[in-house]
């Protein structure tokens, strides 16, 4: 790619995410060549302007940054590395983004093999689904140089409205990722856990849900604590302190009083009880010695 001529945009993995994503890419001005198995998929995105490519390695030959959004590990290395991928015609400066949730350790070694080739592979795993790729609103973590990470801001605007440099080694994407899912797929438990409880005690869950979605988009869930730099104690001095041992104290309380509830209506609430034991150390306000809990 040259600063004369804009960038060209390919696309591999038109699913549920990837499909969307892609269409919004299309509105790209240096275009959009996109690649999948199903044909089906690919007309939806040709419909808004795309090309299609009839081979990986064709895609390669005609784009400078090249997005893959496929199944898994295996699926990210064959169309990367495989005897017919993009490697096999991508030219030097290529920049491949892995949006496909993988193991960081497979993003590293396939960085290294594009790096023999002089193309860049970066990890840039994406949060927000379906509902975000159709709206244009995905958050999208991006692991390696920061150099390539700069040529993805003004393309990748038309499909996230978040995009944020994880970390200056490829992997760190995905580490984050990961990181971020592992709250979401607790929180999901979580919810079950809360759901019986309420249940249990002739509340309807749904109405309980309106009433949950409705006060975190108010409040911010549990990202609206996740602003500190570090997970290291609080200092007493620190302005987070004040607020998180109130957080910790409101905390406690409400947690007793749900596990009470739990045993007077024989609901088994494991997480909560895992909750209440470690939430004054995870918020970095333990309880000093002989200080009540």
């Amino acid at each position: 790619m040259s600063e004369s001529s804009p960038i060209r945009l390919g696309y591999v993995g038109l699913g549920n995410i990837g499909g969307p994503m892609a269409g919004s890419l299309a509105a790209w001005t240096g275009g959009l060549t996109v690649f999948d198995l199903s044909s089906e998929a690919i007309a939806k995105v040709v419909e808004k302007g795309a090309a299609a490519a009839e081979s990986l390695a064709d895609l390669a030959a005609s784009a400078d940054i090249i997005g893959i959004c496929v199944l898994d590990d295996a699926q990210v290395r064959s169309v990367v590395a495989g005897p017919d991928g993009l490697l096999t015609t991508a030219r030097p400066g290529t920049v491949i983004t892995v949006h496909s949730t993988i193991a960081p350790e497979t993003a590293v070694e396939l960085a290294e093999q594009c790096a023999e080739h002089e193309v860049t592979l970066l990890d840039a795993p994406i949060s927000g689904g379906a509902m975000g790729a159709a709206s244009g609103r995905l958050a999208i973590m991006v692991g390696g140089p920061r150099a390539a990470y700069e040529k993805l801001k003004e393309p990748f605007a038309l499909t996230a409205d978040m995009l944020v440099h994880a970390g200056a080694e490829v992997g760190a994407g995905t580490r984050m990722k990961l990181a971020r899912n592992l709250l979401h797929f607790i929180s999901f438990t979580a919810t079950t856990e809360a759901a019986r409880l309420a249940e249990a005690a002739g509340i309807d869950i749904t109405k309980l849900g309106k009433v949950v979605r409705h006060s975190d988009a108010v409040t911010g869930g549990a990202g609206a604590i996740m602003l500190r730099d570090t997970t290291a104690p609080v200092d007493a001095d620190d302005p987070w302190y004040g607020i998180l041992t109130g957080v910790r104290t409101l905390g406690e309380k409400d947690l007793t009083l749900a596990l009470a509830l739990g045993d007077e209506l024989g609901v088994d609430l494991p997480l909560g009880q895992l909750a209440l034991r470690n939430l004054a150390a995870g918020l970095g306000v333990p309880h000093l010695e002989g200080e009540p809990a």
